[in-house]
Formats: structure tokens, C-alpha cells, sequence
């Protein structure tokens, strides 16, 4: 089985040693997306809605580069520093799955990267 690394501009770089998303076995492994503008590299401010877009900008475009689109995303997992964000995340979330939605995890963590609400990862079809 082959595996390729994809990688994007329109997405944020990497701030460690992994790839935005590796594609292998059909599928493409997206590795996880804080709320970072990948033009000034600068995290957006506001409210959890607006993190929870630009979050599923950037895995759009990860997934773009690697020939998918959020209709064919099969697995989510969201980490969220405080649960109590859950319902105005989950309000932004649905704009992106109107129909059919794919499975999903959300589950608080003790601290995320950069100190960020919200980092989202995903599984899609390839």
C-alpha cells in the first residue's frame, strides 16, 4: 500500500514534525486543524462559531489538495477546551453537514496547541 503526503499553502503549516494529512488505503488522515489564518499565520479571534469556520476552511482545503471534499468525510474528532463551548460549536459544525453528517467524537482536553478553544481532526474518502 502506498502513502503520500499532502500538503497545501491554503492551509496552515504544520507546527510540528506531521504532515496536514497523509493519503493511504483509499482514505486521506487529516491531521489537526487549529483556528489559524494560513495567510498571517495569526489565530483567529472571536467567537467558537468563527473558530469552528476557519478550522473547516483550512480542512477543506487540505482535503482539496488531496483530491477529496468534506462530502466525503467519514470520521471527525473535535477537542475542545471547555465542553461548555459544545453547543455553539456544534451550531457552526452542522453548517458544513447539512445532510448525512459522518461519525464524530467531541471530547474535552486539558490543553490544546497555541493555547486554542477548538482543534478539529478528520478521515475522509480519498
Amino acid at each position: 500500500m502506498s502513502r503520500t503526503v499532502v500538503a497545501t499553502t491554503k492551509a496552515p503549516e504544520a507546527l510540528g514534525p506531521y504532515s496536514q494529512a497523509i493519503k493511504a488505503g483509499g482514505f486521506v488522515y487529516l491531521s489537526g486543524q487549529l483556528p489559524i489564518d494560513p495567510a498571517s499565520g495569526a489565530l483567529v479571534e472571536g467567537d467558537i462559531a468563527a473558530m469552528t469556520r476557519q478550522i473547516f476552511a483550512n480542512l477543506s482545503a487540505v482535503l482539496e489538495a488531496a483530491g477529496s471534499s468534506l462530502a466525503k468525510v467519514v470520521k471527525v474528532n473535535v477537542f475542545l477546551a471547555d465542553m461548555n463551548d459544545f453547543q455553539a460549536m456544534n451550531a457552526a459544525y452542522a453548517e458544513f453537514f447539512p445532510q448525512d453528517p459522518p461519525a464524530r467524537s467531541t471530547v474535552q482536553v486539558a490543553r490544546l496547541p497555541r493555547d486554542v478553544r477548538i482543534e478539529i481532526e478528520l478521515v475522509a474518502l480519498a
